[in-house]
């Protein structure tokens, strides 16, 4: 459905459900695909590390940020214990790094260790309102302009979603009145692709709404199972060390590079298995079938599908499905993706393995463009936060706050005990 030439679009849910202001699509809630097709000419670049030279040092100073931030305020000893939020702390992050890459200016969270504007808070109260909104049916209703003003994040609020918009508002102006000084980052890029002001503001609301919240999911589901998976979590601890003796890893405080992050395989698999046991979005993306309707198989039975009918599939079924992944499909296990490539059937199985996987990204033309973002931010904090710290769950049977609303995660309360490791395996 997703193929770069299929006739199927994006259905309405999209535009109703996605949009920050009325009348102004993103790429996110582009239904046109004339559209569609030249915003995402214009920003992939920005996305890439060949227009934006500075994003892989940008996330660098970032995790240095995160793991300072632990290091000076959060380490716990034998006679001393002092939990930390270690969901918070991953969302602090994340959107520091959006912000860094997408503006130029990181947010402060992780420097203030504090929800600057309360700006996760609004966040998550949307998401949950949203929630609530959709299965009422009421999200297209949002999409009229007397409704909007009345209820919608306004950029004249001193708090929260809408002061997010209004500091993204400055920043673009700021960046507009001086285009020659030379930046490397996302505004950046856009701007010499030829976005307009309110193009360059939908889509920098997008980045950061988008690119934080996916990015602090994942690396939750990550740590959580490791933290509860003893033995995964000493071999992948056994693999960062040997990476570090060996040189591959460079010594600290400088950060893993993402060269290097694509040469240690159980990394990889146990990210690539947390994301497909947890998606970080789960929302089901609908598309709209072309006018003249079309004809399809499913499990040997034919079924024809009206013009104009909306179809999904069910993200969290997709990568539990036992016909993919096994019998074992809802356990965590990473080894799943260590077969030998070389022995009978096992290449084919990885590959629509990892076609499957993707699915998280979505697909084809619509194919989130911050993939390759995601990936590195996920591996250079694991690695890190392995290399650097020993961890424990304050509750083991009650490790986190994870509610879903309309596809997104909030999650907090995920008490965690850091200690620090010794020198030697740094």
């Amino acid at each position: 459905m997703s193929a770069v030439r299929s006739p199927y679009t994006r259905s309405y849910w999209f535009n109703a459900s996605t949009r920050f202001e009325v009348g102004r699509d993103h790429i996110f809630s582009q239904l046109d695909e004339a559209k569609h097709t030249k915003r995402r000419q214009q920003i992939t670049p920005g996305y890439s590390g060949k227009e934006n030279l500075c994003l892989e040092p940008d996330i660098d100073g970032r995790v240095q940020e995160l793991l300072h931030l632990i290091r000076t305020k959060y380490i716990s000893t034998a006679e001393s214990s002092k939990p930390m939020d270690l969901a918070r702390k991953v969302q602090f992050f994340a959107l520091d790094v959006i912000s860094k890459i997408g503006f130029g200016e990181a947010y402060g969270d992780l420097e203030a260790d504090a929800d600057l504007d309360d700006y996760i808070k609004a966040v998550e109260q949307g998401i949950s309102i949203s929630g609530k909104t959709a299965a009422l049916g009421l999200t297209r209703y949002l999409q009229w302009t007397p409704i909007a003003r009345l209820l919608g994040p306004s950029e004249r609020d001193t708090r929260g979603f809408g002061k997010m918009m209004s500091i993204a508002r400055k920043l673009i102006d700021s960046r507009l009145s001086k285009p020659t000084e030379g930046r490397s980052d996302m505004l950046a890029s856009f701007m010499q692709h030829g976005l307009s002001r309110d193009e360059l503001f939908s889509e920098a609301v997008l980045q950061i709404f988008a690119g934080s919240d996916t990015i602090a999911i994942a690396i939750r589901a990550t740590m959580l199972y490791l933290i509860t998976h003893n033995r995964v979590y000493r071999r992948l601890q056994g693999e960062v060390d040997a990476a570090v003796r060996a040189g591959t890893a460079p010594p600290a405080p400088d950060i893993i590079t993402d060269s290097a992050l694509k040469s240690l395989p159980y990394l990889q698999a146990i990210i690539r298995e947390s994301i497909r046991i947890f998606p970080p979005v789960t929302d089901q993306r609908p598309k709209k079938v072309p006018p003249g309707g079309d004809t399809v198989i499913v499990e040997g039975q034919t079924y024809f599908l009206p013009g104009g009918t909306d179809v999904s599939y069910n993200q969290w079924g997709l990568q539990r499905s036992k016909a993919v992944f096994g019998d074992d499909a809802d356990v965590w296990r990473p080894e799943r993706w260590l077969l030998d490539e070389k022995e009978a059937g096992n290449e084919a199985k990885l590959a629509e393995m990892r076609r499957t996987t993707e699915m998280v990204f979505g697909w084809g033309k619509y194919q989130c463009l911050g993939k390759g973002i995601a990936w590195l931010e996920i591996g250079k904090v694991v690695f890190e936060l392995m290399r650097h710290f020993d961890w424990a769950l304050v509750d083991p049977d009650k490790p986190w706050r994870s509610n879903s609303y309309n596809g997104l995660w909030i999650q907090d309360q995920m008490g965690v005990l850091v200690y620090a490791r010794q020198e030697s395996v740094r």
